[in-house]
């Protein structure tokens, strides 16, 4: 199977930059979201349609990231 309607897009949630990239294998979306720097993923979500994979993955991302602490360095 091909992925097909390849997006990749960065974005700012709760103050850390991420990578959102979604694409679609046969009739399911498939969304992977994760941290710029590092490059960890932090939501991997499935979806009927592109909006349902993405807000499921940036809730997700969201929750994760809000109970991260930030330290100085």
């Amino acid at each position: 199977m091909k992925a097909e309607e390849y997006q990749q897009r960065e974005l700012e949630i709760e103050g850390w930059p991420v990578k959102l990239v979604s694409y679609r294998l046969g009739e399911t979306y498939h969304c992977t979201l994760d941290n710029v720097s590092p490059g960890a993923t932090i939501a991997r979500t499935t979806g009927s349609t592109r909006e349902e994979a993405e807000s499921k993955a940036i809730r997700s991302a969201g929750q994760k990231l809000a109970a991260t602490t930030r330290r100085a360095i």
